[in-house]
């Protein structure tokens, strides 16, 4: 074993351990007390600790039901795709061994993927029910921690498998092609490790997006609105999908985008350090193996140091009341990328050359291209503007969507004068929301690109991904609280149980308006890492010219694209929450023998969460399959019919659509739902805006109508902002990456079509 090895290979085992040691903690907690038969049904006559686990078994099963035929039809597609990847290859490289490698690779990061998103969401339900009892019996502490640690499992595992895997595809790799001159085709060939990540990762955000605001919309409609009854109300029957729906859209589908990042960015750095450079011996390649898996071991040290952090929160400076909550989260972020940075600087002094020469796209003021010459120095200070750069895209991220900051209670003022302006005001908050990160990301970009050319973007986005392990544990948390408080009330915890559960639910909120954030800005640079390595691997040395006609074309084209993958998705949820509206309604209707309804408290009807759970299903299985082949196929079709310069500008146009997009969008949802939160669990100093069920005192009294009025149109407002903040805008992330991983996977085919100019030769 290299030096690198020795770094890679015993990260990725600690963090496995630490992973499989988290999660026995989590189990130490019960959920069948007096050893309970969960194969029973149960009398009505339990106390809430004996409802939990029929609960728990309800949404553990419809996540493995959904899983289970999802990742079916993620097989399908892949093994059909992992044919035409070795066709189109091997025909683009006259090379057959080129096209299975490449195929392989593309089955091992789709696998992987769907390996590290059945983890996570087995891991979620694990901890729901448990955070739920944590903070019945054991107060805020305990169950922030167990909720933690449920996070940080998903995050530890997912980060130490994706790394290992693709350590290990790269070593069998290495004996294909030993030599350091075949190096640029190796890392080629492992891009397609990538492009299965991003692909079963657009099944998975597309899907489970469309799942969890079909159920969460269906029953916000009807159950609050309509019915007024609470969030999570056992008698509403959407309310187990609903739950269901926060682990396979909130966790299997966000850890397989993140996973996706990781990969892509990982292998666009390869793809662009393993570039040979004409008439210069002092490349990456010829510094050896070591100093070409550098930025891989970016990724594996940030999983010790996320470990190491991951105790401030839990054992150092433990949450004890709820103001804690947020703060704990927030340092996580913080301490995680303080200390990373000087790891990145040792990392680069001992793996990397005192000076190296890159291939770039840079001209000079004659035309010819610029000398790229890079150093460990200037290495560290990419990885650096990625890494402050998330750390800044996050924090302004919480500023506009935390219900601690103006903006959010702004828009809970806002509400008091209905559900229209509350809207208006929620979309100006989202583009608002884009200035400071996208002039962040322009920054991080420009700096990067000036002291290592396109490698430098790609160290950028690896800087971003390094505490990744710390982003998925946080952006875990959220789900698993929201669960948690979904079980609360389901199975009748006092309401101070619930208190507890919502205020774990509204820091997880704005730590998932984070994580988005995080993972938008990722996108966006691993994005660009990718296009750049698709510009290298077809050897274009005179730049990209916008002003060329087709070029310039489908870069209006590609700015069109968000916004069609949005228009698909979002209607989906549309089409699905209505129906999942019209089987709630008609449950809501039936009557018993006594001429009782579920809403009259029947003692012989039962909500049916099954059918809610199969409309949920079957509506997001159907409707995944147009956007995930608009992204897919709309490189490929360009490449195949026009040519290279359309893939060019298709790239480019979508690239900067998808970010203003996915930002305004997610961060208008965040900040909705935290309205809503606000309003509902009495925050403001304004009695009008303090939402109370059963008010008691007399200005209470007074104000109810008012409240009322402004929590509905609160509700309202985050029903319209869910496929905003769950579906549509985090999956426009994957927009931008598998559109660029197809491009790179796909150069060789490309360039070999009429020179590049494609079959209408443009």
């Amino acid at each position: 074993m290299g030096q690198v090895d020795l770094i890679i290979v015993p990260s990725c085992i600690v963090g496995l351990i630490a992973a499989f040691c988290q999660f026995l903690i989590i189990k130490k907690i019960s959920l069948t007390p007096n050893g309970q038969d969960l194969s029973k049904p149960l009398t009505g006559e339990e106390t809430p600790e004996k409802l939990v686990p029929e609960i728990y078994k309800k949404i553990m099963d419809g996540a493995v039901q959904f899983l289970k035929v999802e990742y079916a039809i993620c097989t399908g597609f892949c093994l059909i795709f992992s044919l035409v990847i070795y066709f189109l290859v091997s025909w683009g490289t006259h090379s057959p061994l080129q096209g299975k490698l490449t195929a392989g690779a593309f089955l091992t990061g789709a696998f992987t993927s769907m390996l590290c998103g059945y983890l996570g969401m087995m891991i979620a339900t694990f901890s729901n029910a448990r955070t739920t009892l944590a903070c019945a019996h054991k107060g805020y502490t305990e169950g922030f921690n167990v909720a933690f640690r449920g996070g940080s499992v998903m995050g530890y595992a997912l980060c130490s498998l994706g790394v290992f895997v693709l350590w290990a595809l790269l070593s069998f790799y290495r004996k294909v092609y030993p030599e350091a001159a075949d190096w640029e085709i190796l890392f080629d060939c492992a891009a397609g490790y990538g492009l299965g990540g991003s692909t079963v990762a657009m099944f998975g955000r597309v899907g489970g997006g469309i799942y969890t605001k079909a159920a969460d919309v269906g029953a916000d409609l009807v159950g609050k609105v309509v019915a007024g009854l609470d969030e999570d109300d056992p008698n509403n029957p959407a309310t187990i999908a609903d739950n269901v729906g926060d682990n396979v859209g909130d966790i299997a589908g966000m850890g397989a985008d993140l996973f996706g990042s990781f990969a892509e960015s990982t292998c666009a750095a390869l793809v662009i350090a393993a570039a040979a450079v004409e008439g210069s011996d002092n490349t990456l390649s010829q510094a050896g193996w070591d100093a070409m898996l550098f930025p891989v071991a970016i990724s594996a040290a940030g999983i010790v140091i996320c470990i190491l952090c991951g105790f401030v929160a839990t054992n150092v400076r433990p949450v004890k009341v709820e103001e804690d909550i947020e703060w704990v989260l927030k340092v996580q972020m913080v301490l995680t990328a303080i200390i990373m940075l000087p790891v990145i600087y040792l990392l680069a002094v001992h793996l990397l050359p005192e000076e190296f020469r890159l291939e770039g796209v840079r001209l000079t003021e004659t035309g010819a291209q610029a000398k790229i010459h890079g150093s460990p120095f200037k290495a560290f200070i990419c990885a650096t503007m990625g890494c402050v750069g998330g750390l800044i895209i996050g924090l302004v991220t919480e500023y506009f969507t935390s219900h601690s900051y103006i903006p959010t209670r702004e828009l809970a003022a806002a509400c008091k004068f209905g559900t229209a302006v509350n809207i208006i005001q929620g979309l100006a908050l989202g583009y608002k929301s884009c200035i400071i990160p996208v002039f962040v990301l322009s920054s991080g970009i420009f700096v990067s690109f000036q002291l290592c050319d396109l490698y430098g973007i790609a160290l950028a986005a690896l800087g971003m991904l390094a505490t990744l392990s710390c982003g998925l544990t946080i952006d875990g948390f959220g789900p698993i609280s929201d669960n948690a408080g979904g079980i609360a009330e389901m199975a009748l915890f006092n309401p101070e149980v619930r208190r507890r559960t919502d205020a774990l639910d509204a820091a997880g909120n704005t730590t998932a308006a984070i994580g988005k954030g995080f993972a938008i800005g990722s996108a966006a640079l691993v994005s660009l890492a990718l296009y750049g390595a698709f510009v290298i691997r077809l050897r274009v040395k005179t730049g990209v010219n916008i002003l060329e006609p087709v070029t310039f074309a489908f870069l209006i084209i590609g700015c069109m694209v968000p916004y069609w993958f949005a228009a698909l998705t979002m209607k989906s949820v549309g089409q699905a929450a209505g129906e999942m509206v019209a089987e709630v309604k008609r449950q809501f209707s039936v009557k018993d023998s006594k001429g009782k309804t579920l809403l009259e408290g029947s003692t012989e009807l039962k909500p049916d969460s099954k059918t809610c759970i199969q409309i949920s299903t079957e509506a997001s299985l159907r409707e995944m399959v147009a956007p995930a082949c608009l992204v897919i196929l709309s490189p490929l079709l360009a490449g195949t019919f026009f040519g290279v310069q359309a893939v060019f500008g298709l790239l480019t146009g979508s690239l900067g659509s998808s970010v203003q997009l996915a930002i305004s969008m997610s961060n208008s949802g965040g900040a909705w739902d935290n309205c809503k939160k606000y309003i509902k669990n009495g925050f403001s100093d304004d009695i009008e805006l303090r939402y109370t069920k059963n008010p008691k005192t007399p200005e209470e009294i007074a104000a109810a109508p008012k409240a009322k009025e402004a929590h509905d149109a609160a509700v309202q407002g985050d029903t319209v902002g869910d496929p905003f903040k769950d579906t549509s805008g985090p999956a426009l992330n994957i927009v931008m990456k598998l559109q660029a991983i197809v491009s790179l996977v796909f150069a060789a085919y490309f360039a070999s079509i009429n020179n590049g100019h494609g079959l209408l030769n443009c």
